[in-house]
């Protein structure tokens, strides 16, 4: 099969993604082709040969992607940070955006040693197993209440996260490290019921892990609360957002007085998505 061929065979995948409204169609191409070969995304254009049956492999998934089935499900996996994580039906599928609420997390970290972390909403269990690898002598606990995203968390999430099967609305919660922990992280469901999104996430992402009310912050709000409870003077919360609530997620927090340096941050396109805060000393 020559290379020709093979290039010929990424620019229909190309030509059909576009034509079904694939966000990227280029690069969805191009990282099917790098996982069939299991190849970096940038050789796919330079192999002078490819098995037949790769390529049979490879324009089945371009079949399936073309229903906009989620990229992440054929790939098995979605980057956070560091790591990868196992998705699939029944769990959200992280974010890129979600990387920089982490960065945030890890820096706030900087100098403590041994932090307690505490992820809530934790789906796939991504943010809580990229802080794990990247700080092994962290003690973290993940909270997830639906049965599919525990599924899928168990997976991920290395023995020593402590995961937990409850209801982050419940202002209760985790009573025994009430006032210890040093950093809180949250991407919980956001999305005001009723906003138009894409068919991966209309379809496929599971309708409670994205949608919450009609302002979008039915969860967010008891969740402050439960991460005032939770922090420790001097702790670090973060929260992660709806593009449309760069006013509204700051201002709930600022009506906490328990809660100071309340902040406000972009996403790679510049769109507000998490707010970060400090527990009052």
């Amino acid at each position: 099969m020559s290379e020709k061929s093979w290039n010929a065979a990424l620019a229909d995948a190309e030509r059909l993604f576009a034509l079904s409204g694939v966000p990227s169609p280029r690069v969805d191409a191009e990282l099917l082709a790098a996982h069939v070969l299991s190849v970096p995304r940038s050789r796919v254009r330079t192999l002078t040969t490819v098995d037949p049956a790769a390529l049979a492999e490879f324009r089945a998934l371009v079949q399936r992607r073309a229903t906009r089935l989620p990229l992440q499900y054929l790939l098995g996996t979605a980057p956070m940070g560091p790591i990868e994580v196992q998705v699939g039906p029944g769990v959200f599928v992280p974010r890129l955006e979600t990387e920089l609420l982490l960065e945030w997390g890890l820096t706030a970290l900087t100098g403590i040693a041994a932090p307690v972390v505490v992820d809530l909403c934790t789906g796939s269990g991504a943010l809580a197993a990229a802080v794990a690898m990247a700080r092994p002598d962290a003690v973290v606990h993940a909270v997830e209440l639906d049965p599919g995203a525990l599924t899928w968390a168990k997976r991920n999430l290395p023995e020593r996260v402590r995961l937990l099967q409850a209801d982050v609305t419940d202002i209760e919660l985790l009573p025994e490290l009430r006032g210890t922990v040093d950093l809180l992280l949250a991407n919980p469901p956001y999305v005001p019921e009723g906003t138009p999104v894409p068919p991966e996430v209309a379809d496929h992402d599971p309708h409670r892990a994205v949608f919450s009310g009609t302002d979008g912050l039915d969860v967010i709000r008891p969740l402050t609360q439960l991460a005032i409870r939770l922090l420790r003077p001097g702790g670090s919360l973060a929260i992660e957002h709806d593009d449309t609530h760069g006013e509204a997620a700051p201002a709930l927090l600022a009506t906490h007085p328990e809660l100071t340096n309340v902040r406000d941050h972009p996403d790679l396109s510049g769109r507000p998505r998490f707010v970060t805060a400090t527990r009052a000393q």
